[in-house]
């Protein structure tokens, strides 16, 4: 059963960044972008050091694999929706480290519109707060992790464009 079965109503955040590539071409190059080199930590934020048993290129409903993070934690991160040139959407859940203590699991959507011959990103995170922990989710850890997501989508979008 999907984490977010019912309406979502959770505390998120949003980064946006430009492409000079058009949404069919980026989306999956971000996609297939290499975790821990976007995900190098930042703040309270562990890095994800290395990708475990990934079930084929990640491009499609119901895959999965497991990211190692630097603070020793894990987490299982499954695709649950997939639109080629549109966007796709993950959710982490099985949390080990202390993230487990304030989530029940996170849904990251990433989207892309045309904007002349490139593209606007959009990547959300939306988070699945244990009860009692919403404020500090809502009032902390969701600013903080905004600003680190808006570093990250930045470093992604500047390395894929790239080529």
């Amino acid at each position: 059963m999907p984490l977010f079965s019912a309406p979502r109503t959770g505390p998120s955040a949003t980064a946006l960044a430009r492409s000079p590539l058009p949404p069919e071409v980026v989306l999956p190059l971000v996609a297939e972008h290499p975790l821990p080199v976007m995900f190098t930590g930042w703040g309270p934020f562990p890095a994800v050091t290395r990708v475990e048993g990934q079930t084929g290129a990640w491009d499609a409903v119901g895959r999965t694999r497991l990211l190692q993070l630097g603070d020793g934690g894990s987490v299982r991160e499954t695709i649950v929706e997939f639109t080629p040139g549109h966007g796709f959407a993950y959710e982490l859940t099985g949390f080990t480290d202390v993230f487990d203590r304030l989530v029940h699991g996170v849904r990251g959507e990433w989207g892309a519109s045309p904007d002349g011959t490139g593209s606007v990103l959009r990547w959300t995170w939306e988070f699945a707060a244990r009860p009692g922990r919403r404020p500090v989710m809502a009032l902390v850890i969701g600013p903080l992790w905004r600003i680190y997501m808006q570093r990250m989508a930045q470093t992604a979008i500047r390395e894929i464009s790239k080529g």
